[in-house]
């Protein structure tokens, strides 16, 4: 395996070189657990699980640690602004943030910390930077210095006279430009005991302290989303490698969710969740997840409903292809992916070429359907089915499974519609086309595709139309 991935920080493609042979690290800033997800949080979640699929595909062990930020001064804001506990209204999110990642079939992370459970780590972290003359204490807080540090803006091409936290204005900075590790307690916020005074933890800290803990002091791949290249990854690079760890080898940040040019954020009040998405198009959560990581993931991805219907369509071909290969030549195991798929994700997860690859395939396939040629048809569905396992949407998969309970539908599905086109069939051989095309018209009308094909009419169900 030949993996290259685009580094933020040398801006260059890089080949994957693991710290430790056969093992692969990783670290993905998780939710800010202050409302309910949007799918643009959820690309972020996507694009990576196809990281770490790919990965674990070549026989990597994957350490893949997604944390949790729950405690942060915008939950603070909307538990006041609801008049909830803060530490309810984090943990009310977070199972949000799970049922979405499970409802698109993310893999759980192989653990998903809490801020609120490292305090010990952060203290010891924030020590350690004072101890090197990089942070210093002010009136119960603990800021880092930032002129302290030379590269300060390597990750993200800041300037220092450009450099703006973007954080309220801290008491006893000795420069604006220096960032908070630790803020003194106020009244009616929660706060922890530190050597400086009670308070809490800043956001970047958060993040540096768990992937040191979980990963040790030198990893792999830190991913996240474009806009937390500065100040949040900026700034982990700073106090990480000024307290002594070599931190992340490789930065990968994925392109946001646009809507109309604008990223999608609860800022800008154009966000769309999960299951009014889901509800609004008429789409299943496997079509929906398809569609989230078809794009590359460095790349912005322009949202409209259209643009999901035709990515739907496009996957329930593919499904359709493996569904008519099962019916007609039986079980299709998981094969092997073919070369030029390989090649596609190896140059930074190159997604749409592999797509590209995959509908190569199922054209072939139906072709040697058309043809007869059953062996065929079933060795190019088993290929199709490795292909879209590694992107999470092999539709034979139990978590896309059709539930237990549907099968008494199905059922009377198969004898309804059997029965409707023997009855084509034999107005076909009638002549009796006014017959046929009734037949026809009707069931497309009820969301029912009919082929003809050598073997006999066969068909599937087309997107729902409500």
């Amino acid at each position: 395996m030949t993996l290259r991935l685009f580094d933020t920080e040398t801006r260059t493609l890089r080949d994957f070189t693991p710290l430790v042979p056969g093992h692969a690290s990783v670290y993905l800033c998780g939710a800010t657990v202050q409302g309910e997800p949007h799918i643009g949080h959820l690309r972020s979640g996507v694009a990576f699980d196809v990281l770490r699929r790919w990965l674990g595909a070549n026989g990597f062990d994957v350490a893949f640690i997604r944390n949790v930020t729950d405690i942060d001064d915008k939950i603070l804001h909307k538990a006041t602004e609801h008049g909830r506990p803060w530490w309810e209204w984090a943990a009310t999110h977070e199972r949000a943030f799970d049922r979405a990642y499970g409802t698109l079939g993310v893999l759980p992370p192989s653990a998903e910390p809490r801020a609120t459970g490292h305090i010990t780590q952060m203290v010891d972290m924030m020590e350690r930077l004072i101890e090197r003359g990089h942070a210093y204490p002010s009136e119960g807080n603990v800021y880092f210095d930032v002129l302290s540090f030379p590269d300060y803006g390597k990750l993200s091409g800041h300037k220092l006279d450009d450099v703006h936290q973007g954080e309220s204005a801290g008491q006893g900075k000795k420069d604006p430009r220096d960032f908070t590790l630790w803020k003194a307690a106020k009244p009616g916020e929660p706060s922890w005991p530190s050597p400086w005074g009670p308070g809490r933890p800043g956001w970047h800290l958060e993040c540096s302290a768990m992937a040191e803990f979980y990963l040790g002091p030198e990893f792999d791949i830190h991913c996240g989303g474009m806009d937390l290249v500065f100040p949040h990854h900026e700034n982990e690079i700073a106090q990480s490698r000024a307290a002594g760890d070599g931190f992340a080898r490789y930065w990968l940040h994925n392109g946001w969710v646009t809507l109309s040019g604008e990223k999608m954020s609860k800022s800008l009040g154009n966000t769309l969740s999960v299951p009014a998405v889901l509800e609004r198009v008429g789409v299943r959560p496997v079509e929906l997840r398809y569609y989230l990581g078809s794009a590359q993931y460095g790349s912005m991805l322009e949202y409209s409903d259209q643009a999901l219907t035709e990515a739907a369509a496009g996957y329930q071909r593919v499904e359709a292809f493996i569904q008519r290969t099962i019916e007609r030549a039986g079980e299709v195991p998981v094969g092997t992916w073919t070369d030029a798929f390989a090649e596609a994700l190896n140059e930074n997860l190159g997604v749409p070429k592999a797509l590209a690859e995959i509908h190569r395939i199922v054209r072939e396939g139906n072709s040697a359907l058309e043809a007869g040629d059953l062996e065929a048809a079933r060795a190019h569905a088993t290929q199709v089915r490795a292909m879209l396992g590694v992107l999470g949407v092999d539709p034979l998969d139990p978590h896309w499974a059709t539930p237990a309970d549907s099968t008494n539908a199905q059922h009377a599905l198969d004898v309804l519609i059997g029965a409707e086109l023997d009855r084509r069939q034999q107005a076909r051989a009638a002549k009796d086309w006014t017959i046929a095309d009734q037949v026809r018209d009707r069931l497309k009308a009820a969301g029912v595709e009919v082929t003809d094909t050598p073997q006999g009419p066969e068909w599937t169900l087309t997107k729902d139309n409500r």
